[in-house]
């Protein structure tokens, strides 16, 4: 029986367990969006015996930063931090992957400067032209060749959690009327036109997806959507898929008392894909961690704020785990 502690081989990429440190924001980098020296400390101290540290998000373009000190990958001045930040990771003997983002319309002017834009026109967010879509897709494209120059072992991209490409795939703000909104086919174009643009500079490098799968709203994305796109995500060759709440954010406050609040969804997404899935929802507890491994419910488990909290956390799990042995 496979369990936690268990190694999994993507591509190849071994990672020596299945306990992932999802990304979250820090507030470490610097107001450029640069690395620094607290941004790397933070990730060596949680790294030395998990399977898989995500790096925080990173903004693509200067329309995609959400708050003051957001990690960048923007621009090729960057990329020597992230040269050390990956080498950091792989001395701790994990390999690195950075999430890759945009903000979209929950942008604020104060922070860019300027309108944020989405998918369609809304209070305060102008609607991309059509041509600013191709455009965008080639700043996820150039934001990844970066993260490979800089040593990365491959890169997620952020599609929930009501980020840019969260925000095309839910009907509760893609209202468009070209080819990039209305249909669920539609809703999904932009997202697979960035995926194909990335996995094209990534070669052989790893790729993830963070998808919303639920927004937990009556006219927002359903379960059957999100199967549905993971099973294009698979098609167009994304090896993780990382499950996660959608417009409803990270911590739907409505699923606090469930533990394991997204395992459901990530559940019902693993028995409709080959590829490895990640579940999240409030996990704390390294015994439910391993359980949902066993139990084929989901691939790899990713737990946040309690190493967030804790950069011990994950020495502790372990060692509980090996005890039971």
């Amino acid at each position: 029986m496979v369990g936690l502690l268990d190694p999994l081989t993507v591509k190849d990429v071994c990672l020596r367990n299945r306990l992932v440190m999802p990304p979250m924001q820090s507030g470490r980098a610097s107001f450029e969006g640069d690395v620094t020296s607290r941004l790397i400390n933070f990730y060596v101290r949680r790294s030395s015996v998990l399977g898989l540290p995500i790096v925080e998000h990173a903004y693509v373009s200067a329309l995609g930063k959400i708050g003051p000190k957001q990690l960048g990958i923007y621009s090729d001045k960057l990329i020597p931090g992230f040269e050390k930040l990956a080498e950091a990771i792989h001395l701790a003997g994990t390999p690195a992957v950075v999430q890759i983002s945009h903000a979209g319309a929950v942008a604020t002017k104060k922070v860019i400067g300027v309108m944020p834009v989405g998918p369609s026109a809304r209070n305060k967010t102008r609607m991309l032209e059509k041509s600013e879509l191709y455009e965008l897709a080639e700043d996820y494209a150039l934001a990844t060749e970066r993260a490979v120059k800089a040593g990365f072992d491959g890169v997620e991209l952020h599609g929930a959690h009501g980020y840019l490409l969260n925000q095309f795939f839910t009907p509760l703000l893609n209202k468009r009327e070209d080819e990039f909104g209305g249909s669920l086919e539609n809703r999904m174009r932009f997202p697979l036109l960035v995926v194909e643009k990335v996995r094209k500079q990534l070669g052989k490098g790893l790729l993830l997806y963070r998808i919303g799968a639920d927004d937990l709203a009556p006219m927002g994305t359903q379960l059957q959507d999100a199967i549905s796109f993971a099973q294009k995500l698979e098609q167009a060759s994304v090896d993780i898929v990382d499950v996660s709440g959608g417009m409803c954010g990270s911590e739907p406050k409505q699923l606090q008392h469930i533990n394991g609040y997204f395992i459901a969804q990530a559940s019902a997404i693993k028995a409709s894909i080959r590829a490895p899935v990640i579940g999240v929802g409030g996990i704390t507890e390294a015994e439910f961690a391993d359980k949902l491994v066993q139990e084929n419910k989901v691939d790899l488990v990713a737990v946040g704020r309690a190493i967030l909290h804790d950069n011990l956390w994950p020495q502790r799990a372990i060692q509980t785990l090996q005890n039971k042995v």
